[in-house]
């Protein structure tokens, strides 16, 4: 039962970065690992999005596809994303964001899950755990191509 969390202060403001993480499609462009992202679904009610998505990540030979449904909640400034098929037998991710006392953003992430095949966990397990890491990095240098360096 791998977990990741981890809060990141960046110079740019909660609403940019929730627009840049909520822009799922646009992954496979900067994000480790991630070779496809498409979206079978989308749905609007109250301001919230539903997305249902497939998302291919691969290292080396392996690569595997799961779908995951994603709640974007603009107001709260909050993005959920919940597990429905795949390789894991759960996982869970929440994006979190926050104004900075200091300016800027607090970007919380954090994400629980299981591989079902145990295999599969030794092989992709350490390699999602160190990609986990590279991922904050990956949306601040993304940011940082968009809006610009500090904001």
């Amino acid at each position: 039962m791998p977990k990741f969390d981890t809060t990141r202060i960046v110079a740019h403001s909660p609403q940019n970065m929730f627009d840049l993480v909520a822009d799922i499609e646009k992954y496979p462009e900067f994000l480790p690992l991630c070779d496809g992202l498409t979206v079978r679904k989308r749905k609007e009610k109250d301001g919230r999005t539903l997305l249902v998505a497939d998302m291919t990540v691969g290292y080396k030979a392996v690569r595997e596809t799961f779908t995951s449904q994603v709640l974007l909640q603009p107001v709260e400034m909050i993005i959920d994303v919940k597990y429905i098929d795949g390789p894991f037998r759960y996982l869970d991710n929440r994006w979190v964001f926050e104004a900075a006392k200091t300016g800027g953003c607090a970007v919380g992430f954090s994400i629980d899950y299981e591989f079902k095949s145990r295999m599969l966990g030794i092989l992709m397990g350490s390699m999602f755990d160190r990609a986990f890491h590279m991922f904050s990095e990956a949306f601040e240098r993304r940011a940082d191509e968009i809006y610009g360096p500090g904001g």
